[in-house]
């Protein structure tokens, strides 16, 4: 498989970057960009597509030298899921294999944190947050007997952002950091 079509999506949002636009814009336009790359399924190295018995993987991909932005490739095995968190940065997520399912959450003036919305994201369909539009939520593969892969792209590096995981109930926040699954990033100027 060639990375082509990831090397030109990396130039891209970069080139956006560049002009030092606004989150809103960021968002936008970056979502556009990424439901380009997502629109077919002919480009993500086999390495970077492998799922885990037990956990979901994430890959890193590409990561901007600046700390501006990464690319991470997320690997759901059937059922596979992420606890509620956050991001604390701005993000975009697309569906380039199977179907990812999103639980929206907002937090109460307990403490607490109640699910607030589920939508569903199938192949080439994307979505955003941010701590500005909603930023807490928890994401699953949707399919219980075929692997789903998405793309995100955080504006920073998230694999190594302190993070949180909450338990919604209660609202206790565990501090965390993601890393990678990887030993390894594309070759995009091969």
């Amino acid at each position: 498989m060639s990375t082509e079509k990831l090397l030109h999506f990396v130039e891209a949002i970069t080139h956006l970057l560049n002009t030092n636009p606004n989150e809103e814009i960021i968002l936008s336009q970056g979502q556009d960009l990424l439901a380009q790359l997502v629109a077919t399924d002919d480009w993500l190295p086999d390495q970077f597509a492998q799922p885990h018995p037990q956990f979901y993987q994430q890959y890193l991909l590409y990561a901007d030298p600046l700390d501006r932005l990464s690319v991470v490739s997320f690997v759901w095995g059937p059922g596979q899921k992420t606890p509620v968190h956050d991001h604390l940065t701005w993000g975009l997520v697309g569906t380039l294999r199977g179907r990812e399912r999103e639980t929206s959450y907002e937090k109460q003036a307990d403490g607490s944190y109640r699910a607030t919305g589920v939508s569903l994201l199938r192949q080439g369909e994307t979505t955003a947050v941010s701590p500005a539009i909603g930023d807490v939520h928890e994401v699953a593969n949707d399919l219980s007997d075929e692997v789903s892969v998405s793309i995100h792209v955080y504006g920073r590096n998230i694999g190594r952002v302190q993070r949180h995981v909450f338990d919604p109930e209660t609202g206790f926040a565990k501090s965390f950091i993601s890393g990678y699954a990887s030993s390894v990033v594309p070759n995009l100027w091969a």
